[in-house]
């Protein structure tokens, strides 16, 4: 990628996560911490990678999305926003009584989301079933899921993981999201799911591990999927809870918190000030 292409990812990353700290503020609950580790992956596919239009949410050959660790729908929603799918300005009504972007992904009530997620391990289950039913259909339609650390403390991952090798599912990409953390604290302390990679190959993955927040490595990693063939693919990706918000980064307690208004100011400022430095260089 050129380095303005670089550059406007960076930008677009910044304000996907600008838009995490506004809705989970403004709903007073949330989870900010995996939907911050999450976002330059989140801005990438939707902003590059994949075959999608905001103005047909539905079409037939467009490629497909699920968010396997449903509680970051924060970072979804701001990506689905800032791409087109529905007012940015939304954001602001998460998790209200009334409002379509509830705290867990919608397939129903919201644009762009195409599975209903939230139960940990269902989610990698319903994407391994997409990419079967378009390999059956003859479609080109690649399905990119993503799940955390901790939810791959789940079996039913694991059943998901053995499917996709089992058919071939080379137009299937899981994408781990490797903070370290979860609700209870370190992954490895809790249920340790390493080693991640070892794993995952021997479950018949083609397994690329990355720097999560280098989008050149996301690009690479990508294009590795894309190229492979007879297969399915994983992608590691070494991450930072809380990446972009120097409070909440590595801190566990941020799994599933909301800031309060002088944290909010706070992390606000600093990703304004990332933003114009970006905008400078």
């Amino acid at each position: 990628m050129t380095l303005s292409e670089k550059k406007q990812l960076q930008l677009t990353a910044c304000k996907v996560r600008m838009g995490i700290i506004e809705s989970t503020f403004n709903a007073k609950c949330g989870h900010p911490g995996g939907s911050l580790s999450a976002t330059e992956m989140f801005t990438y596919l939707y902003f590059k990678e994949m075959n999608i239009d905001p103005t047909d949410p539905k079409g037939a050959g467009r490629d497909r999305f699920v968010l396997s660790k449903g509680h970051t729908a924060p970072g979804l929603y701001s990506t689905l926003a800032l791409r087109g799918y529905f007012p940015v300005e939304d954001l602001k009504t998460l998790r209200r009584i009334d409002s379509y972007l509830q705290g867990h992904p919608n397939m129903n009530t919201v644009p762009g989301v195409d599975m209903s997620t939230g139960s940990l391990g269902q989610g990698v289950s319903t994407a391994v079933g997409m990419a079967l039913a378009a390999k059956h259909k003859g479609e080109s339609v690649r399905v990119y899921t993503l799940l955390g650390d901790g939810e791959i403390q789940e079996g039913q991952c694991w059943e998901a993981f053995m499917f996709a090798a089992h058919y071939d599912l080379d137009n299937f990409v899981a994408i781990i999201d490797n903070n370290g953390l979860q609700i209870d604290g370190n992954v490895a302390d809790v249920m340790s799911p390493y080693p991640i990679v070892d794993k995952l190959e021997a479950f018949g993955f083609k397994v690329v591990a990355i720097n999560g927040h280098d989008f050149d490595e996301i690009e690479a990693a990508l294009a590795t999927a894309r190229e492979t063939k007879g297969q399915p693919t994983a992608i590691v990706m070494s991450t930072v809870k809380g990446k972009g918000v120097s409070f909440m980064e590595n801190n566990a307690g941020w799994h599933g918190k909301a800031p309060n208004a002088a944290e909010y100011e706070q992390a606000m400022n600093e990703l304004n000030a990332t933003y114009a430095e970006l905008e400078a260089n």
